[in-house]
């Protein structure tokens, strides 16, 4: 439940959202692949064959079963989308021009209210805190500081690719990270496995992260429309749970807590233009 000074806050938070200078938002092309979002200089925004339902996930950054109802072509009508704002957007503003856009073009209306739902809580697997093989501290100076202002040079063919901290990358069968908080892996796990996952674990430090597992069918349907899909599993792997406990040291639990759901009131097709 909201209090009134939560509710008052949203609505003060509403009315002063940003907005794009010009925007233009036309159905993508039939036979287009993947979805894109690349922010350029300038206050240039282009989006790139998405479903109203992924523009919400990234404009509210939630995950995609925080969201209930709506029409039946929200998560199979693309778009593109080119914007710009009237200056280069700030922190947040670019999510809160794109709220704007899609309330204003998409009438779209969101009634947000929090439920009790089942949600997973990540805990240490082992009484004795003992971590994985997988999951190792990363001590200061053990990854490089990417710098934009000197970007790597040409590297020699076989050369191995340099340790950037924080990157993290994931694809339906695996999780690697260079230097990064546990905390970092929460919001792709919570997509995968289509629950809210809540961090009980009391690691603070920075952590290389390499875990590897055989998808079922639930965890293929969490992935975009247009995701790759990777190879069949011939069932050999271990499932994500597993995976976790054997190689991170680390556990799901099922619980119960409060989720924020956002039930979609109205959302109408935009007009090209």
């Amino acid at each position: 439940m909201y209090t009134v000074a939560m509710l008052l806050a949203l609505i003060l938070q509403d009315a002063k959202k940003p907005q794009f200078e010009v925007a233009s938002i036309k159905p993508a092309a039939p036979d287009a692949r993947g979805m894109w979002i690349r922010n350029s200089p300038g206050g240039r925004v282009n989006i790139t064959n998405m479903t109203l339902k992924e523009l919400i996930v990234i404009a509210w950054r939630i995950q995609p079963y925080q969201i209930s109802g709506g029409p039946a072509w929200l998560d199979s009508l693309h778009y593109d989308i080119s914007a710009k704002a009237e200056d280069n957007p700030k922190g947040d503003e670019r999510q809160l021009m794109l709220q704007a856009l899609l309330e204003d073009r998409f009438q779209l209306t969101i009634r947000r209210e929090t439920k009790e739902l089942p949600i997973y809580a990540l805990v240490l697997a082992r009484k004795d805190g003992k971590l994985g093989p997988k999951l190792t501290e990363v001590a200061e100076g053990g990854c490089l500081k990417f710098d934009p202002k000197n970007p790597e040079a040409p590297r020699e063919p076989g050369a191995a690719a340099p340790r950037y901290c924080g990157n993290l990358m994931m694809s339906p069968r695996s999780l690697t990270g260079v230097s990064v908080p546990v905390s970092n892996i929460i919001p792709m796990l919570a997509r995968m496995l289509g629950r809210t996952i809540v961090d009980k674990t009391g690691l603070t430090a920075n952590y290389d992260i390499s875990v590897e597992w055989a998808p079922d069918e639930a965890q293929m349907a969490m992935l975009p429309p247009d995701a790759p899909r990777p190879p069949a599993s011939d069932g050999a792997g271990p499932s994500i749970f597993t995976a976790l406990q054997e190689q991170l040291g680390l556990k799901l639990e099922s619980q119960k807590g409060p989720v924020e759901v956002f039930a979609i009131e109205r959302a109408e097709k935009p007009s090209e233009n």
